[in-house]
């Protein structure tokens, strides 16, 4: 499905799948999704019902918003990982057309390469506090025997 939005073809190393083996693939991918959902209602409903460990007083809209927010900061920070690294191993013409792609190129490795670690760091740290404040978002808070 990426392959297609991209409109560019899926370059795999991998023989094609079996019929056994591709039916194993998409019931984990429907297993997932199936996990994904229960555990978003599950936290929906608790930020809803003000079951979260969120602080009194922010309203559960708020809650949601910020909680999203903080998710999609994540996922970009993974996938600048997996892109930086992807892209130190190409040669300077290799590494796109795109204005902001050769500036961000250009400061990471630039002089010794010392940017690229450091911007790791960075990016973990910011990533640990993200987590935290996701956590205290959506922590369920239970009384007595519920």
């Amino acid at each position: 499905l990426v392959g297609l939005l991209a409109g560019q073809p899926i370059e795999s190393n991998d023989e094609p799948r079996t019929g056994i083996e591709s039916a194993f693939f998409w019931f984990r991918c429907l297993m997932s999704l199936a996990v994904l959902a229960f555990c978003i209602a599950v936290t929906m409903v608790a930020l809803f019902n003000d079951q979260t460990t969120m602080w009194e007083g922010v309203p559960a809209g708020v809650s949601v918003v910020v909680f999203l927010f903080l998710m999609c900061v994540v996922g970009m920070l993974e996938g600048m990982q997996i892109a930086f690294f992807a892209v130190a191993k190409k040669t300077s013409a290799e590494r796109g057309e795109g204005v902001f792609a050769k500036k961000t190129c250009a400061l990471l490795y630039f002089g010794e390469g010392n940017n690229l670690p450091g911007f790791m760091i960075g990016r973990q740290l910011l990533v640990v506090s993200c987590m935290f404040f996701v956590a205290r978002v959506t922590s369920v808070k239970l009384e007595g025997d519920e």
